[in-house]
């Protein structure tokens, strides 16, 4: 059971991914963002009221979520506009080292664990493959030191996030209540941004207007529906099984991402990027399997 729930967190984060950045090549990267996580929102705020989940409120479940919540838009923002701008083939295996990086070293610190050698092995594999992804050492054009940056920041911001997420409640409730708080927030800081960008001059909607996003309506709450399903496979995976095994399968979603990119978008990537791509991913495994 832990393998078929850890399998299909894989499935929903490389589709959600995929389709985030699919979307953020034609709608702005802050409207995907607000949309799709205020999609997500409305479904959880049901969950929540219907599971009773407002009796798990606490300081540290609220302080939790909270930040998560500021973190989230930061990190996904940078995620879709570096998905717009590069190849998915590479975007998504770098963005996801901070998933397993991130939560590794706030054991570390609060914690008092240490990682073993082969978490050492796979942290240089990892920064050997997000070097050769950036096209460093081969022929032809690499990609954009920006797209690679961007990548960088949203695997941070998106280890930081599970972080917090998974201490705020050690409770199924718990859990939910916090990615409601988690996506309220993201909303009500993404939406912030939005506003003020509009107001600055920068439009909200792309040159169809609202129609543009109307249609598109149903991508994008498949984008923050298939977010959240993700977490909760995951929490299922990591509750009826070993969860070193849970990280290891549910951190392979960027090869779902790089396969639907091939597949539909018909993506090419250079050998060199093509191997640090790979060199990403397998750093990725080998840290969450130390």
């Amino acid at each position: 059971m832990t393998a078929v729930f850890a399998l299909a967190t894989s499935l929903l984060l490389g589709l959600a991914d995929f389709g985030g950045g699919l979307l953020s090549k034609r709608l702005r990267e802050l409207t995907v963002v607000v949309v799709s996580q205020g999609a997500a929102c409305a479904v959880l705020a049901v969950v929540v009221l219907a599971t009773g989940a407002w009796s798990e409120l606490d300081a540290r479940l609220l302080w939790c979520a909270v930040a998560a919540g500021a973190i989230g838009p930061t990190a996904m923002l940078c995620f879709y506009r570096a998905l717009a701008i590069g190849p998915m083939g590479v975007v998504s295996p770098v963005a996801t080292l901070g998933s397993v990086a991130v939560p590794v070293a706030v054991g570390m610190v609060l914690h008092g664990e240490r990682p073993g050698p082969v978490q050492a092995i796979g942290t240089l594999i990892a920064v050997a493959g997000v070097v050769l992804a950036g096209g460093v050492g081969g022929g032809g054009a690499p990609v954009q030191q920006r797209t690679i940056l961007l990548a960088l920041v949203a695997a941070f911001g998106f280890g930081a996030t599970m972080s917090l997420v998974a201490e705020a409640s050690p409770t199924v409730t718990g859990l939910f209540l916090t990615l409601f708080v988690q996506r309220f927030v993201n909303v009500a800081v993404g939406g912030g941004v939005l506003y003020a960008s509009v107001r600055k001059g920068t439009p909200a909607l792309p040159e169809n207007g609202i129609r543009a996003v109307w249609t598109s309506l149903p991508a994008l709450a498949f984008v923050g529906l298939a977010d959240v399903a993700a977490n909760g496979t995951y929490a299922v995976a990591a509750r009826h099984g070993p969860v070193t095994v849970a990280a290891v399968l549910a951190s392979l979603y960027p090869v779902v991402t790089a396969l639907a990119a091939r597949g539909v978008l018909q993506e090419r990537l250079r050998a060199a990027q093509t191997a640090g791509a790979g060199l990403a991913l397998l750093g990725t495994v080998l840290l969450a399997s130390g």
